[in-house]
């Protein structure tokens, strides 16, 4: 039976056609009927046909002649590149498709060399080739000299309009090796993504590597020793549908009536009870946050439907940690760590579109490694935490290894902009007549706002970014308080380089006095490092006229009336609070 399986993935850039292939290889394999057929039909989530982009991996088993195929779908984005990761963990092959238009871009580097690291036997393909502009010449080359696989003899596709994609398929099968498990071993499955259903609880999509599961057997998980009887077994078509058992190659879901996600862990080997295998498989490489965020809800009666929506989301998103926090100005939230920002965004649309919660993202932050003065090492990923000066011997910054391949039009432009962002140029090299690829270091913290979408400004949309966490680096880095009457507001607090404090703090400044409303006392926005202000902006105070009904007299009726106004303002300044309501809140951290 293992001998007529393959499991194979796609992985590409971002927009190079990747699901558009997955759709005309499900319609040539009859995974489902020409009525119920649509594009992107492994895009199940809304937020990915709204916008066009993979973010969850799909698997779906195909009959083709006398094959079985497993599909696993894969996200393009860098952001998405640990659901890659998890795919490639399940598969024994892949397919690297590139854009005939557009040839090799960052991500396809980085998915690629994933690929072979994990030992996969990579099928090249030109896709796009029916567009006027494509060159297919070109993309061949550039995977050749790149990647460093012989694309001479690369099979050249269009996945809009099928054609030779029937002949894909039967390359699938001559060349992508079947799986190397087998059948009469004891059990041993590999759990690379989960879902929760609320009838069924979390369901575990699982690779069956050695023997067989069956619905009744007791399976154990070999890293938490915890025991479970298998209630349900599956496969997807796209359809779900039920099966008794699942041998040794295959890929498909397994429900066991486990209730909390804190139980599964995506990587987890799965072995029969009665009979348990000895070593557990290699897990993917565990991908860390970079960016991190607080998430409160706008009315923090809404924060126990918000544990709730993490806590389901973490289901769906190996890759996405929290923590509870509280701050004085929000209340009560969540600390969550991303891979990016554009994972940070669509946790936020996730838990709006699917819980209909409205949230509040404080400032996006990175870790930061502090050594103090008794040698202690710490890590922080909040501003909030941040020790005492006179505590610190030294603070490290992560950086990263920037990639950025575009038209040699655009070198310029885009090196004079990455100057902005304290990065230190390491060198560039050729990959095309057209194209250039710039590689430089730069901190973390200075890429995590609007960086990448001003470089695809910059370049008229052609460039493409990859990077890849090097390490930390020594920094002379300051905390920057954010005060609004002398009281801190510590969800606009931040960490900065010394050098562009000042410059960073401004822009905070001056956009809480544009949201917050005027008071009837003067009410002073100040942001300071330790005890020294470095910025300020003033909200004037509402004026009354206390002279308004005082006509004739002497001039010292006035002057009494308004000392006496003087006096009141001064007292009001003193005890006086100034509230901000979650709306400020939103407008504040929105634009920045």
């Amino acid at each position: 039976m293992e001998k007529k399986i393959r499991n194979f993935c796609i992985i590409a850039h971002i927009d190079h056609g990747k699901s558009t292939l997955s759709d005309r290889i499900i319609e040539l394999t009859n995974g489902v009927e020409k009525r119920e057929m649509k594009e992107q039909i492994l895009d199940s989530m809304e937020i990915e046909r709204e916008r066009g982009i993979t973010i969850k991996l799909n698997a779906v088993q195909l009959k083709y002649k006398d094959y079985l195929f497993h599909l696993i779908d894969t996200p393009g984005h860098v952001d998405f590149s640990y659901e890659v990761n998890r795919s490639l963990a399940a598969c024994d092959g892949a397919l690297l498709v590139v854009d005939a238009t557009q040839g090799v871009q960052a991500q396809t580097l980085s998915n690629v060399f994933m690929a072979l690291e994990n030992n996969l036997f990579i099928i090249p393909v030109i896709n796009k080739i029916d567009l006027p502009n494509s060159d297919v010449e070109k993309a061949k080359r550039q995977i050749t000299e790149k990647v460093g696989i012989n694309a001479n003899n690369a099979i050249c596709v269009s996945a809009k309009t099928g054609h030779n994609v029937d002949k894909l398929l039967d390359l699938i099968i001559a060349q992508i090796p079947p799986p190397w498990g087998k059948k009469e071993k004891p059990l041993r499955c590999l759990i690379f993504d989960s879902f929760y259903e609320r009838h069924k609880g979390v369901v575990c999509l699982i690779r069956v590597f050695d023997g067989v599961i069956k619905v009744g057997m007791k399976i154990r998980m070999m890293h938490a020793k915890k025991d479970y009887i298998v209630s349900e077994l599956g496969i997807r078509t796209p359809k779900n549908i039920n099966r008794e058992e699942l041998s040794s190659g295959e890929v498909g879901w397994v429900c066991a009536n486990i209730k909390k996600s804190s139980e599964v862990n995506i990587g987890e080997t799965i072995t029969n009870a009665s009979l348990p295998q000895a070593t557990q498989l290699p897990g993917y490489k565990k991908i860390l946050p970079m960016v991190y965020s607080g998430i409160y809800p706008v009315d923090n009666g809404d924060f126990d439907k918000l544990k709730d929506a993490m806590e389901k989301i973490t289901l769906t998103d190996a890759s996405l940690s929290y923590e509870f926090e509280n701050s004085l100005a929000l209340g009560n939230g969540i600390r969550c760590g991303f891979l990016g920002l554009l994972h940070l965004d669509v946790i936020k649309e996730r838990i709006f579109k699917e819980y209909n919660l409205d949230v509040i993202l404080t400032m996006p932050s990175v870790v930061y490694e502090i050594t103090l003065t008794n040698n202690e090492v710490i890590k922080i990923d909040n501003p909030s935490k941040y020790p005492e000066v006179t505590r610190i011997r030294e603070i490290k910054e992560p950086i990263v290894k920037l990639t950025i391949i575009t038209p040699e039009e655009y070198i310029g432009p885009i090196i004079d902009f990455t100057k902005l962002f304290r990065s230190e140029f390491i060198k560039m090299n050729s990959i095309d007549s057209d194209r250039m690829e710039i590689i430089f270091n730069a901190p973390l913290a200075e890429i995590i706002s609007s960086f990448f979408d001003t470089i695809k400004s910059i370049s008229k949309g052609y460039a493409t970014i990859d990077y890849d966490i090097i390490g930390y680096k020594k920094s002379d880095l300051v905390k920057v308080d954010i005060l609004l009457n002398g009281e801190k507001v510590d969800a606009l607090s931040f960490i900065s380089d010394r050098n562009f404090a000042q410059k960073k703090a401004r822009e905070i400044v001056e956009r809480v006095k544009e949201f917050v409303p005027r008071q009837q006392f003067e009410c002073p926005i100040q942001a300071s490092i330790g005890g020294k202000i470095i910025a300020r902006e003033t909200i004037k105070a509402y004026r009354k006229n206390v002279l308004a009904k005082c006509y004739g007299g002497d001039i010292t009726r006035q002057m009494k009336l308004l000392q006496a106004q003087k006096i009141g303002k001064k007292k009001l300044k003193a005890i006086g609070k100034v509230n901000l309501s979650s709306d400020v809140f939103v407008n504040i951290l929105k634009k920045g």
